[in-house]
Protein backbone atom coordinates (compact mmCIF):
# COMPACT_ATOMS: atom_id res chain seq x y z
CA UNK A 1 0.00 0.00 0.00
CA UNK A 2 2.71 2.37 0.68
CA UNK A 3 5.22 1.78 -2.28
CA UNK A 4 1.55 2.04 -4.23
CA UNK A 5 1.04 5.53 -3.09
CA UNK A 6 4.81 6.50 -3.31
CA UNK A 7 4.96 5.17 -7.08
CA UNK A 8 1.53 7.57 -7.35
CA UNK A 9 3.30 10.63 -5.99
CA UNK A 10 6.26 10.00 -8.04
CA UNK A 11 3.69 9.70 -11.34
CA UNK A 12 1.87 13.04 -10.45
CA UNK A 13 5.43 15.05 -9.85
CA UNK A 14 6.29 13.66 -13.70
CA UNK A 15 3.22 15.04 -14.89
CA UNK A 16 3.07 18.49 -13.07
CA UNK A 17 6.67 19.01 -13.97
CA UNK A 18 6.90 18.62 -17.48
CA UNK A 19 9.85 19.45 -19.43
CA UNK A 20 7.68 21.63 -21.75
CA UNK A 21 6.57 24.26 -19.00
CA UNK A 22 10.48 25.36 -19.35
CA UNK A 23 9.65 28.22 -21.84
CA UNK A 24 6.49 29.41 -19.44
CA UNK A 25 8.70 29.30 -16.40
CA UNK A 26 11.18 30.84 -17.84
CA UNK A 27 8.71 33.86 -19.21
CA UNK A 28 7.51 34.49 -15.30
CA UNK A 29 11.07 34.70 -14.16
CA UNK A 30 11.96 37.21 -16.74
CA UNK A 31 8.64 38.97 -15.71
CA UNK A 32 9.48 38.97 -12.11
CA UNK A 33 13.12 39.93 -12.36
CA UNK A 34 13.77 42.05 -15.30
CA UNK A 35 12.76 45.43 -16.88
CA UNK A 36 9.49 43.24 -18.71
CA UNK A 37 7.50 43.16 -15.52
CA UNK A 38 6.72 47.47 -16.42
CA UNK A 39 5.00 45.78 -19.43
CA UNK A 40 1.41 45.79 -19.45
CA UNK A 41 0.11 42.85 -17.73
CA UNK A 42 -2.33 41.98 -20.98
CA UNK A 43 0.27 41.50 -23.50
CA UNK A 44 2.45 39.64 -20.60
CA UNK A 45 -0.65 37.46 -20.52
CA UNK A 46 -0.91 37.00 -24.35
CA UNK A 47 2.91 36.17 -24.67
CA UNK A 48 2.83 33.73 -21.75
CA UNK A 49 -0.51 32.07 -23.24
CA UNK A 50 1.05 31.98 -26.78
CA UNK A 51 4.40 30.59 -25.93
CA UNK A 52 2.44 27.98 -23.57
CA UNK A 53 0.17 27.05 -26.68
CA UNK A 54 3.18 26.37 -28.96
CA UNK A 55 5.72 24.57 -26.31
CA UNK A 56 3.63 23.08 -23.59
CA UNK A 57 0.05 21.89 -25.11
CA UNK A 58 0.76 21.69 -29.12
CA UNK A 59 3.24 19.16 -28.27
CA UNK A 60 1.64 17.41 -25.43
CA UNK A 61 -1.36 16.72 -27.60
CA UNK A 62 0.39 15.76 -30.48
CA UNK A 63 2.71 13.60 -28.44
CA UNK A 64 -0.73 11.87 -26.55
CA UNK A 65 -2.10 11.44 -30.01
CA UNK A 66 1.21 9.24 -31.39
CA UNK A 67 0.92 7.18 -28.44
CA UNK A 68 -2.75 6.71 -28.80
CA UNK A 69 -2.04 6.14 -32.14
CA UNK A 70 0.87 3.48 -31.66
CA UNK A 71 -1.19 1.98 -29.11
CA UNK A 72 1.67 2.40 -26.18
CA UNK A 73 1.75 3.05 -22.95
CA UNK A 74 3.29 5.92 -21.28
CA UNK A 75 5.87 3.57 -19.66
CA UNK A 76 6.37 2.04 -23.23
CA UNK A 77 6.76 5.60 -25.18
CA UNK A 78 9.59 6.20 -22.07
CA UNK A 79 11.77 3.52 -23.99
CA UNK A 80 14.73 4.96 -25.58
CA UNK A 81 14.20 4.05 -29.14
CA UNK A 82 10.64 5.18 -28.97
CA UNK A 83 11.33 8.63 -27.65
CA UNK A 84 12.47 10.01 -31.24
CA UNK A 85 9.34 11.29 -32.68
CA UNK A 86 8.13 12.96 -29.45
CA UNK A 87 11.66 15.00 -29.05
CA UNK A 88 11.31 15.67 -33.28
CA UNK A 89 7.57 17.16 -32.27
CA UNK A 90 8.75 18.79 -29.71
CA UNK A 91 11.40 20.58 -31.27
CA UNK A 92 9.05 21.40 -34.63
CA UNK A 93 6.87 22.91 -32.02
CA UNK A 94 9.61 25.08 -30.26
CA UNK A 95 10.96 26.56 -33.64
CA UNK A 96 6.98 26.99 -34.64
CA UNK A 97 6.74 29.04 -31.35
CA UNK A 98 10.01 31.48 -32.18
CA UNK A 99 9.19 31.76 -35.65
CA UNK A 100 5.74 33.66 -34.09
CA UNK A 101 7.40 35.41 -31.56
CA UNK A 102 10.05 36.99 -34.34
CA UNK A 103 6.85 37.71 -36.27
CA UNK A 104 4.71 39.79 -33.46
CA UNK A 105 8.50 41.29 -32.48
CA UNK A 106 8.24 40.15 -29.24
CA UNK A 107 10.98 41.51 -26.88
CA UNK A 108 14.83 40.02 -27.13
CA UNK A 109 15.18 38.03 -23.92
CA UNK A 110 11.49 36.66 -24.23
CA UNK A 111 13.30 34.52 -27.56
CA UNK A 112 16.13 33.37 -25.64
CA UNK A 113 13.75 31.52 -23.73
CA UNK A 114 12.57 29.40 -26.06
CA UNK A 115 16.13 29.44 -27.71
CA UNK A 116 17.68 27.80 -24.42
CA UNK A 117 14.71 25.75 -24.55
CA UNK A 118 15.02 24.83 -28.10
CA UNK A 119 18.53 23.98 -27.63
CA UNK A 120 17.92 21.83 -24.93
CA UNK A 121 15.45 19.58 -26.80
CA UNK A 122 17.95 19.43 -29.71
CA UNK A 123 20.88 18.56 -27.54
CA UNK A 124 18.87 15.16 -25.45
CA UNK A 125 17.47 14.31 -28.32
CA UNK A 126 20.86 13.87 -29.76
CA UNK A 127 22.28 12.03 -26.99
CA UNK A 128 19.09 9.59 -27.00
CA UNK A 129 20.63 8.00 -29.73
CA UNK A 130 22.81 6.71 -27.72
CA UNK A 131 22.00 7.14 -24.15
CA UNK A 132 18.79 7.77 -22.24
CA UNK A 133 19.37 11.29 -20.52
CA UNK A 134 16.63 12.21 -18.03
CA UNK A 135 14.02 15.54 -20.38
CA UNK A 136 12.59 15.90 -17.26
CA UNK A 137 15.82 17.04 -15.24
CA UNK A 138 17.05 19.00 -18.08
CA UNK A 139 14.51 21.30 -17.91
CA UNK A 140 14.44 22.15 -14.24
CA UNK A 141 18.44 22.30 -15.27
CA UNK A 142 17.33 24.99 -17.51
CA UNK A 143 15.33 26.66 -15.19
CA UNK A 144 18.26 26.87 -12.97
CA UNK A 145 20.60 28.24 -15.47
CA UNK A 146 18.04 30.74 -16.47
CA UNK A 147 17.99 32.01 -12.74
CA UNK A 148 22.13 32.10 -12.83
CA UNK A 149 21.93 34.08 -15.97
CA UNK A 150 19.16 36.28 -15.20
CA UNK A 151 20.64 37.09 -11.89
CA UNK A 152 24.00 38.41 -13.82
CA UNK A 153 22.12 40.49 -16.20
CA UNK A 154 19.39 41.64 -14.19
CA UNK A 155 21.99 41.98 -11.09
CA UNK A 156 19.49 40.55 -8.13
CA UNK A 157 20.25 37.75 -5.27
CA UNK A 158 19.14 34.81 -6.93
CA UNK A 159 19.95 32.16 -4.01
CA UNK A 160 16.69 31.35 -2.59
CA UNK A 161 15.20 30.75 -5.84
CA UNK A 162 18.08 28.48 -6.93
CA UNK A 163 17.51 26.48 -3.74
CA UNK A 164 13.83 26.06 -4.60
CA UNK A 165 14.93 24.75 -8.22
CA UNK A 166 17.65 22.76 -6.50
CA UNK A 167 14.93 20.52 -4.23
CA UNK A 168 12.20 20.63 -7.21
CA UNK A 169 15.42 18.93 -8.83
CA UNK A 170 16.06 16.50 -6.29
CA UNK A 171 11.93 15.69 -6.14
CA UNK A 172 11.61 15.26 -9.63
CA UNK A 173 14.75 13.22 -9.98
CA UNK A 174 13.54 11.11 -7.43
CA UNK A 175 10.11 10.65 -8.29
CA UNK A 176 11.71 9.51 -12.09
CA UNK A 177 14.01 6.90 -10.67
CA UNK A 178 11.11 5.12 -8.54
CA UNK A 179 9.26 5.12 -11.78
CA UNK A 180 12.37 3.12 -13.53
CA UNK A 181 12.53 5.35 -15.99
CA UNK A 182 16.01 6.82 -15.54
CA UNK A 183 19.18 5.81 -13.27
CA UNK A 184 20.97 8.49 -10.93
CA UNK A 185 23.72 9.08 -13.77
CA UNK A 186 20.88 9.89 -16.24
CA UNK A 187 19.07 12.67 -13.70
CA UNK A 188 22.17 13.91 -12.63
CA UNK A 189 23.35 14.45 -16.25
CA UNK A 190 20.03 15.81 -17.48
CA UNK A 191 20.46 18.67 -14.54
CA UNK A 192 23.27 19.80 -15.81
CA UNK A 193 23.01 19.32 -19.05
CA UNK A 194 19.98 21.64 -18.96
CA UNK A 195 21.57 24.25 -16.71
CA UNK A 196 24.55 24.41 -18.49
CA UNK A 197 22.88 24.67 -22.04
CA UNK A 198 20.32 27.08 -20.32
CA UNK A 199 23.36 29.43 -19.68
CA UNK A 200 25.19 30.04 -22.62
CA UNK A 201 21.92 29.90 -25.06
CA UNK A 202 20.73 32.72 -23.34
CA UNK A 203 23.91 34.56 -22.54
CA UNK A 204 24.63 34.67 -26.25
CA UNK A 205 21.42 35.35 -27.69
Amino acid sequence: MKERRIIQIARVVSALVNPFYLPVIGLILLFLFSYLRQMPTSYKLEVVMMVYLCTALLPTLLIRFYRHYQGWSLIELGTRERRMIPYVIAIVCYLLCFYLMNRCHIPHFMGSIVVAALAIQVVCAAINLFWKISTHSAAVGGVAGALLIFSLVFNFNPIWWFCATLVLAGVVGTSRMILRQHTLPQVVCGFLLGLVIAFFAILRF
